[in-house]
């Protein structure tokens, strides 16, 4: 029960507190993970009186108050009480303040005076920038989707396919006859839940929706920890669209960012006038690449503030991952410094020990809480066993990004066909490293942005070569091991590079070039979910088998994808030319003939319909070292899929 002791003082506050003895204790130690149940604005009733509960940390903090529009924002009016613990905290209930209300924090600060005016760290919704007040608010909603959080571990788990459609929310699609406006959380839930189904993804990622002052940084400079942006609409209208798509049997994956944050005013930096959320050296303290701050991670009340943060979309939204952005920044005390510009650790070495610590906690923390989410880790480096169990001495992630493949595979494209055959190993190489992590293939929004074109322009060749590279690309990605990832647009070959504040080119469908992307790219997903031997060992090396990687002269690869069942092959056969081969020859594990299940080269993707429209049949000529052989037509610049007839 609250802690009340119904004293009234001077500034129209009642003494109040939904902290216990043992809150503070967790808070203190760094393992209050519930934080959002205890600091913030908490619309309640006390006495008989409804009000809002306000609770801040701000430990060198001499005076606090609350300021809004509900006392014409004087500072003077509403000031909150200290804890008699230690713990920094300031609070108190005020009478009247209701949903909707909008204020700030004033702070008088013991370092040189200072003075300021604050949001509340756990604001559950801001105003809609550029304004920056917070506003009270419940998160009281209907869930609709107990049946989707039940069976969610048949989504989610690591032997089940897995296919992430990435998106930024402002720039999907806009509403041209009213102002370039962006979709509403309302809007998304019936026009982009469709979508997505409709393409036959499972998961959809949003780039962090978490409030963020400048629209242009996508949301990666985030100030409303706690809050989905106000740009597309309420909480509520956000949980809205989260039980849509559970409704339609899609999961939802909610970019997260602990690495940084930025240095607006009303933000966390310098908030109660001392370095309190960051390191006060800027040499641990501030991101030279992004000219924002680093959150300090040994400091207790900094991991209880962050793993609440991660555990309350889980909890409040029914998230069912987070994406941690810039692992490798929090991993490394040296990252994108130069000499002299960092801090050793204790040890001498480059490793940030407090952020592993951090990393590892927070892993632990949410898989005990909700064992059937995905935490997946941008994490761009070799660091080993990012996505092990912690107790095998790894992070704790469940996934992690597969930058090295991402990187070879558009270098491999971007190359003229005819050079090809002496760069066969950046396709190859992956097979090398592909099972020491759990792995997701992103071709995410970072290939599309800065100069670096849409996808289909980093083709080569003419018109319905560039096309038929990338129908090629997409079948080897969602053939290859590993989970998948692609940013919005590459479904249906956008033509000009990503741009935040513009819609997708949807009318780009109306050409058959670019129908023909997308239809490969729903038949590939259908595909990928219909297919065990393409997902249910996914991350084991037994699931893959080459069986020809050597033949250099004619850019073709081909290779085995196995379920758990061992008869259960799902064999690929690629052609990275536009040379077509007929009655390509190569070995096969077993004597049952074979059937084309896809092929990238089909008239209805653009293709040139060279198609393997017969039972294929084995002839008892080992090659390849198999006792058995088939001869295909193999399309220029095309996949083939084949599964035992």
């Amino acid at each position: 029960m609250p802690n009340e002791s119904g004293n009234t003082n001077q500034a129209n506050v009642i003494s109040y507190s939904l902290f216990t003895d043992f809150d503070i204790n967790l808070f203190k130690s760094g393992k209050h993970f519930r934080l959002y149940e205890k600091l913030g604005a908490h619309v309640t009733e006390h006495n008989g009186q409804s009000g809002t509960y306000f609770a801040v940390w701000a430990p060198n903090a001499k005076k606090v108050s609350v300021v809004g529009d509900f006392n014409y924002w004087n500072p003077d009016e509403h000031i909150l009480q200290v804890r008699w613990d230690s713990s920094g905290i300031w609070e108190g209930f005020i009478p009247g303040v209701r949903q909707g209300h909008i204020y700030k924090y004033k702070i008088y600060s013991n370092e040189y005076d200072q003075i300021l005016e604050k949001g509340d760290p756990f604001a559950l919704l801001w105003e809609v920038p550029p304004k920056t007040a917070s506003v009270v608010w419940d998160l009281h909603y209907d869930w609709q989707d107990s049946n989707w959080l039940d069976n969610r571990a048949s989504h989610n788990s690591l032997d089940r396919p897995f296919s992430i459609y990435e998106v930024h929310m402002g720039s999907w699609k806009r509403k041209f006859d009213q102002g370039n406006e962006s979709l509403s959380y309302g809007e998304l839930a019936n026009a982009l839940v469709n979508h997505v189904k409709a393409s036959g993804f499972t998961h959809v990622e949003f780039l962090p929706v978490m409030e963020h002052p400048f629209f242009g940084s996508w949301g990666y400079q985030t100030t409303g920890y706690y809050a989905p942006s106000a740009r597309y609409g309420t909480p509520q209208e956000f949980m809205m669209l989260m039980d849509k798509f559970h409704e339609a049997g899609i999961g939802v994956i909610l970019d997260w960012v602990p690495s940084h944050f930025p240095d607006d005013a009303h933000g966390l930096i310098h908030f109660d006038g001392t370095a309190l959320y960051e390191h006060a050296d800027p040499k641990k303290g501030f991101h030279p690449d992004w000219e924002s701050y680093i959150f300090n991670y040994g400091r207790n009340e900094i991991r209880s503030f962050l793993i609440s943060n991660a555990i309350f979309w889980l909890d409040k939204y029914h998230a069912d991952g987070l994406r941690v952005d810039a692992v490798a920044s929090m991993l490394y005390l040296d990252y994108s410094r130069n000499e002299g510009e960092w801090i050793p650790n204790q040890f001498g070495g480059r490793e940030n020990l407090e952020a592993i610590d951090f990393l590892k906690a927070l892993n632990e923390e949410i898989y005990k809480s909700f064992p059937t989410v995905q935490i997946i880790a941008e994490e761009s480096t070799a660091w080993p066993m990012v996505s092990r169990p912690t107790s095998m001495g790894g992070l704790g992630f469940g996934m992690k990004w597969m930058m090295g493949w991402m990187h070879d595979t558009l270098e491999y494209f971007l190359k003229d066909p005819i050079y090809r055959k002496y760069h066969q190993n950046d396709l190859t190489f992956s097979l090398n490293y592909a099972f020491t992590e759990n792995f997701v293939l992103p071709l995410s929004h970072d290939e599309v942005v800065h100069g670096k074109g849409a996808l289909i322009q980093r083709m080569p060749g003419d018109e319905w070569q560039r096309f038929a590279n990338l129908r090629l690309m997409y079948t080897y990605m969602f053939t290859h091991p590993g989970t998948k990832l692609l940013f919005m647009g590459a479904e249906f070959g956008q033509t000009s590079e990503w741009k935040h504040d513009q819609s997708l080119e949807w009318y780009l469908l109306d050409h058959d070039p670019h129908k023909g992307v997308y239809e490969i790219i729903k038949d590939l997903n259908k595909l990928y979910k219909s297919e065990p031997a393409l997902y249910e060992q996914g991350f084991e090396g037994s699931g893959f088998e080459w069986i020809n990687l050597s033949d250099h002269e004619n850019s073709v690869l081909i290779y085995l994808r196995k379920g758990h069942n061992p008869d259960q092959y799902i064999l690929v056969a690629a052609n990275f030319t536009p040379t077509p081969h007929h009655g390509y020859q190569f070995g096969v594990p077993h004597h049952r003939n074979w059937k084309e299940i896809l092929n990238s080269d089909h008239q209805q993707y653009w293709g040139s319909g060279m198609l393997n429209s017969s039972i294929i049949e084995v002839k008892e000529s080992p090659l390849h070292g198999r006792p058995y052989s088939i001869r295909i037509d193999l399309p220029p610049l095309a996949a083939v899929v084949l599964k035992g007839a």
